[in-house]
């Protein structure tokens, strides 16, 4: 516990260096990495000598002029990638069926796999040196925004922590999470987004946590059953993660709880990416953990604390908007400020010309209006789709008038006037079943 604590109050104090300092921090780690991935990673080392780049310049040729990879690649050339000999896919995949979390691997590996929701699942490897750096982050994350004063009394008193997820495999949040929550002594309740209603009521009326973790629609359960009087709980903190949390959505958990959402952002490429205190604020990135690019919307990450798995200008699939730090913000670091969803959360249109526009379900977050607890959108033919609008009131005409005036000026901006848009009221929108996620868009 005291190392952990120790790690984390070393990363945490970076919230405080000036972006200089930042950026110094970011080139020594790159070089770092970069020397490394071309001495111990196959992969890297033909890749980086068919760009021209050698041991010799490598410090010299800016980050923007390497090669990128993507997930496909990732995984198929994964036994050229990693640094520690004799991982393969394939027997992280046989460690995973036999529930062999270490004891089938050499000593210090960990790995954590995707949930499937962009593509084939896939494996990721991290060393203990990549794990602990990634759990001070998380852990950061989890206190963000509180004084040493508050994390104190609430480690002394006794954290309690409910992760409400998919918890039934090796995935990157309930393997962090859980060596997070060990790592500072704390207790820790785990529940299945699948897990039948009534045993959510009974184990969390008898753990009563005073921190919440989990996914947003997971958490959105738990705050109806608060507002129908089914359960009753004070948590300290929430903290949302794996999914987009929109504005309604936070403003439903808030106003239940009465304390402030902090939203987390990782990946199973690497789990500690960015926190969101405040919506108009954007994602804040942990620009000492990672560089993160945006190249005409998409975004590129280089992971700088895994050597096991090196990660150099990574492709993932969410579309986002950059912004460096200001001189008037409160921390030295990078944040994200446009979209952050995935490609695939894309509606996508033609018109009787042929011509391709799209619509971004996220574009749409000034949807927020009073009642209108959550919603997600199913496309039903080229011009044409429908919105699930979950509420609180018993007569949604009101309402249906204020989403559809909302709607049809967003889909006029966007050109999008010929695309036919109808509203269906549903009781809840609940996540799949197979990742236990809500998705923007169903099929």
């Amino acid at each position: 516990m005291l190392k952990v604590l120790a790690d984390f109050y070393r990363l945490r104090k970076n919230q405080f260096r000036t972006k200089e300092k930042i950026k110094q921090i970011q080139t020594d780690k790159l070089s770092e990495l970069l020397h490394y991935a071309y001495a111990h990673s196959e992969y890297y080392h033909e890749q980086f000598e068919r760009a021209g780049i050698t041991a010799l310049n490598i410090d010299e040729i800016p980050l923007n002029e390497y090669p990128t990879i993507d997930k496909e690649t990732l995984l198929k050339q994964f036994d050229k990638i990693v640094t520690i000999p004799g991982v393969t896919q394939e027997q992280l995949r046989k460690c995973d069926e036999r529930d062999e979390m270490r004891t089938g691997l050499p000593k210090g590996c960990h790995y954590v796999h995707s949930s499937g929701s962009t593509g084939v699942p896939g494996y990721f490897l991290y060393d203990d040196s990549a794990w602990n750096t990634m759990l001070s982050g998380i852990i950061r994350g989890a206190f963000w925004g509180m004084c040493w004063k508050e994390i104190a009394a609430l480690l002394i008193s006794g954290a309690k922590i409910a992760y409400l997820a998919a918890t039934d495999g090796s995935y990157g949040g309930v393997m962090a999470v859980g060596d997070g929550i060990a790592g500072v002594h704390a207790k820790e309740l785990k529940l299945d987004i699948n897990m039948p209603m009534r045993e959510w009521i009974t184990q969390i009326q008898t753990f009563q946590p005073n921190m919440v973790i989990g996914y947003p629609s997971a958490v959105k359960i738990l705050a109806e059953l608060v507002r129908a009087g089914s359960i009753q709980v004070k948590p300290m903190r929430i903290i949302t993660c794996g999914e987009p949390l929109d504005v309604g959505l936070r403003a439903f958990i808030e106003d239940t709880f009465l304390v402030p959402v902090i939203n987390f952002y990782g990946a199973s490429e690497s789990l500690a990416i960015g926190v969101e205190e405040h919506p108009e604020d954007g994602m804040i990135l942990f620009d000492d953990l990672n560089i993160i690019e945006s190249i005409d919307g998409k975004m590129y990450l280089t992971c700088l604390y895994n050597k096991a798995q090196p990660l150099i200008r990574y492709e993932i699939t969410d579309s986002i908007t950059l912004e460096e730090a200001g001189k008037q913000d409160a921390y030295p670091f990078s944040r994200i400020v446009g979209l952050l969803g995935r490609d695939e959360d894309v509606l996508w249109f033609t018109d009787a010309a042929g011509r391709k526009e799209f619509l971004h379900p996220l574009a749409i977050e000034g949807i927020c209006m009073e009642s209108l607890t959550d919603y997600q959108f199913r496309q039903t033919g080229s011009a044409a789709f429908e919105m699930y609008a979950q509420t609180s009131r018993t007569k949604t005409q009101e309402l249906q008038e204020q989403i559809e005036a909302f709607m049809n000026k967003i889909l006029q901006e966007n050109g999008l006037d010929y695309v036919d848009f109808r509203i269906r009221f549903v009781d809840s929108i609940l996540p799949n079943p197979k990742t236990g996620k809500k998705q923007l868009i169903v099929t």
